[in-house]
């Protein structure tokens, strides 16, 4: 029985799930302005085992969402990661941010384009195709008029960056869902059981998130 742990803290919402054999069984999860992945995080993971009657010694690995998003929210969330599974001695599985975003949604043609906002006109985004393989490399990128002008396919823009951009990019195939803006634990069930049965661990002590970008410090004016 693979009893497994999900986090996903890579933007604002601060999400967790737990899943058995590849289904959720319960989940919480929080997305506010002011991120409070920090004082959450560990509360719901503790309300998730007291409401499934699960103790930390049921758990047989712990999945993180890797990145790229919020370089704190990714900290906090890899760093509780980790922190579990050197406790527990259970194994570390990794899964892309974007990915989990992509799942959200299901498309019977066109690519799934979620987007990650990354602050000011850029956003971290990929290309997906209706089975959730990657298609295109992930790219931190800056959106104007002329991007994703390569293909005449149907494009569904997904993901807080996504709404950003919806008087810019106006063509007929670009197709926007306001209701989808953060990727949650709960698409993360699935992929990290196929992942645990295939054996795709991470090395717990050397294990990095995914940034993509360097982390830049932004103080604010007093005057």
């Amino acid at each position: 029985m693979a009893l497994i742990l999900n986090i996903e803290t890579a933007t604002k919402n601060c999400s967790v799930a737990l899943s058995k054999e590849g289904k959720t069984l319960a989940i919480r999860e929080l997305s506010e302005q002011n991120f409070s992945h920090a004082e959450k995080l560990h509360i719901f993971i503790e309300e998730l085992l007291l409401e499934t009657n699960v103790t930390f010694q049921d758990v047989k690995a712990v999945a993180v969402s890797q990145g790229p998003g919020s370089y704190t929210g990714l900290r906090i969330g890899v760093s509780a990661a980790k922190g579990l599974c050197y406790a527990l001695s259970i194994p570390l599985i990794a899964i892309d941010t974007l990915e989990i975003l992509a799942r959200k949604i299901n498309i019977s043609n066109g690519t799934i384009l979620p987007m990650i906002d990354a602050r000011r006109l850029e956003v971290y985004s990929a290309f997906f195709d209706k089975n959730y393989a990657k298609i295109r490399e992930t790219k931190a990128e800056i959106i104007d008029k002329n991007s994703f002008q390569e293909t005449s396919e149907i494009l569904h823009l997904i993901g807080d960056g996504a709404m950003k951009f919806k008087e810019i990019l106006t063509d007929e195939k670009f197709k926007y869902y306001p209701e989808i803006q953060f990727p949650s634990a709960e698409e993360m069930s699935l992929v990290s059981f196929q992942k645990f049965q295939n054996n795709q661990f991470e090395d717990v002590a050397y294990f990095e998130p995914f940034y993509l970008k360097d982390f830049v410090l932004i103080t604010k004016n007093k005057f």
